[in-house]
């Protein structure tokens, strides 16, 4: 057996930790395990190998070991026939038709799964290696496949919660738009029961059924509560899939259908973005410039469902609206109050809860919280989801993974970089081209551990420049010796051919002053400044001459590239709502308040 420690601990010092880690830097989660355990019907089938053991990492799913993670959303939204409008309504035959082919689908994406299983271990038994170095390959994809023939476990889930609870006129949180939710989810869940019933006539139980294992299940017993007929069919012919249902995050797929994803309400119904404009064009409107000279337009961007209750209402979406405009437009739309900012968040999560009951998985749901909350808010939103019957659920309190570990009345700390001494002889790399006024720039930026740790740069293409093709944009910075001892780098790439090619002298290839310069700011990173301080440095250093300046400019863009995204930009101001409440994202700062980013 595996070892095991036991300690005795303060239970009540534990949660205080837990809560006051996850208030300041979003982490960790929260799973209430006992309720994951006691509510999962695989769980049922434990001593058979389906003991849930952990979850996938966004905790949609909790699995066991060789089980995979199928997942399909239903769009939601698209159910609502007559959107914000008075008419609006919610087509349920329509949904039952498809949720009972969308678990038909999901049956058979296992046996397309099994088909691939089954090629793979093919391959691997024709590979020349002698069986004994094949075996734990060839065990490892057996136990997968054997997983997915005895379970065969899906994850049907939805997506555009929150939008159709806005086409239907219901605020998210609201007691009216909890009640249909609940109503929403505990149809999937009968009609994805049923069909998997019906599925098990057509083709076959799951291997193991056994329905005396599961009869004191808690999801199964609210089953035969809500469905008695539905139930005694499946103590007859069983049901073709262990478990069935889930709520991913859906994220790349709520973009799809242009809706909002998951579970979740609406990030911003309307927000405004830049985008960087050549001047001399004809017709183009230039509303900021930047401090290394390009011109930015701003426009605005409309949440597509937003949009469309906009044109519902008459409201013309072509038109240049001022931001209080805006403000009054939200005001009377359904999705007022009800964005992932400003939702009661006591209300989701016992929404979340609510929802929970009609789920034999788990829901994926992030509660996200102004900067200003206090740590006892957190506490209490945790105590909640667990009173409520959530599974799990995250915390994210705006700004609180800007890197401050310690903050009092007069002074900050900030976390550091931990890099080694001695600089390895060999750093991965990445080439950062960049244009200011009519110049073209090059940057090497030396990574270790994907963090900068030193840079090289200067002009791309003076006379002494670097010869290096428009394609390369990463590879290696070798550090040598030259006979003399000092010390000499050198930028190695592979060619198209798969050829190494390598450049010598990276330091001397460049100005000297802004040698000196990278020189320094090398020494910063290498010992661990973070790089928004980094950044803010750079921008701060008085330098004489249009030239250097320019390249100044050029260094701190190149660095912001690697800024986490989220990170709070201490002492800015937004430019188009003096807002201080500014983020890096993607390397551009952006404004949580009014939506406008500034790049450069």
């Amino acid at each position: 057996t595996a070892p095991r420690v036991e300690k005795d601990i303060n239970a009540k010092n534990l949660w205080d930790k837990i809560v006051h880690n996850a208030w300041q830097s979003a982490e960790p989660g929260i799973l209430f395990w006992d309720t994951i355990i006691n509510e999962s019907v695989p769980d049922c089938y434990a001593d058979l190998g389906y003991q849930t053991v952990s979850t996938n990492p966004c905790g949609e799913i909790p699995l066991c070991p060789y089980d995979s993670c199928r997942l399909l959303a239903i769009n939601l939204f698209s159910y609502v026939e007559e959107p914000f409008t008075s008419n609006a309504h919610f087509n349920f035959s329509l949904f039952r038709k498809h949720i009972a082919a969308a678990q038909r689908i999901m049956d058979d994406i296992i046996d397309l799964e099994l088909e691939k299983v089954d090629g793979i271990l093919g391959k691997i038994q024709a590979d020349p290696e002698l069986q004994e170095t094949k075996a734990v390959e060839i065990r490892l994809w057996e136990k997968i496949k054997e997983k997915a023939l005895q379970g065969r476990r899906t994850g049907i889930g939805i997506t555009a919660e929150g939008d159709m609870l806005a086409a239907l006129g219901m605020r998210y949180g609201s007691e009216e738009a909890t009640k249909f939710s609940i109503e929403v989810h505990k149809t999937i869940a009968l009609e994805a029961y049923r069909a998997s019933v019906h599925t098990a006539k057509d083709r076959g139980a799951f291997e193991i059924f056994d329905a005396e294992r599961e009869k004191e299940n808690p999801f199964i017993l609210r089953l035969k509560e809500a469905d008695e007929k539905l139930y005694y069919e499946m103590l007859e012919y069983g049901r073709r899939n262990i478990a069935l249902l889930t709520i991913a995050p859906t994220g790349t797929t709520s973009l799809m259908t242009q809706t909002t994803s998951g579970i979740e309400p609406v990030f911003l119904p309307v927000y405004k973005r830049r985008r960087k404009v050549n001047p001399n064009e004809q017709n183009v409107k230039v509303d900021f410039v930047d401090e290394v000279g390009d011109s930015w337009e701003e426009y605005v961007v409309f949440h597509h469902r937003f949009k469309q209750w906009m044109r519902t209402e008459g409201l013309d979406t072509e038109t240049t609206y001022t931001q209080e405009e805006l403000d009054k437009i939200v005001a009377r739309s359904p999705y007022h109050k009800a964005t992932s900012n400003d939702v009661d968040w006591l209300s989701k999560v016992r929404l979340q809860g609510a929802v929970q009951k009609w789920i034999d998985h788990s829901i994926s749901v992030t509660i996200n919280l102004p900067n200003d909350v206090s740590e006892q808010l957190v506490g209490k939103l945790y105590l909640e989801a667990w009173k409520a019957g959530c599974k799990g659920v995250t915390v994210y309190r705006d700004g609180s993974r800007s890197g401050v570990l310690i903050s009092n009345e007069t002074e900050t700390e900030e976390t550091l970089t931990s890099f080694p001494t001695k600089r390895p002889q060999v750093l991965e790399a990445d080439v950062v081209r960049f244009q200011n006024n009519k110049e073209k720039w090059i940057a090497f930026i030396g990574l270790m551990e994907d963090q900068p740790y030193e840079i090289f740069t200067g002009l791309a293409d003076d006379e002494d420049g670097i010869l290096i093709p428009r394609w390369v944009d990463d590879g290696l910075i070798i550090k040598n010796r030259e006979e003399d001892g000092t010390s000499r780098y050198d930028f190695q790439y592979k060619n198209k051919r798969g050829y190494k090619t390598t450049i010598e002298g990276l330091s001397h290839k460049f100005n000297p002053e802004y040698w000196n310069y990278a020189k320094l700011i090398s020494g910063t990173l290498r010992h661990g400044m973070p790089i928004v301080k980094v950044v803010d440095l750079i921008n701060s250093l008085q330098l004489e001459g249009e030239s250097i300046n320019t390249w100044k400019n050029g260094v701190a863009r190149a660095l912001k590239r690697f800024v986490t995204d989220g990170t709070e930009a201490k002492g800015q101001k937004c430019d188009n709502c003096t807002s201080t409440n500014l983020i890096y994202q993607e390397g551009c700062l952006t404004c949580k308040d009014c939506g406008s980013s500034k790049c450069g």
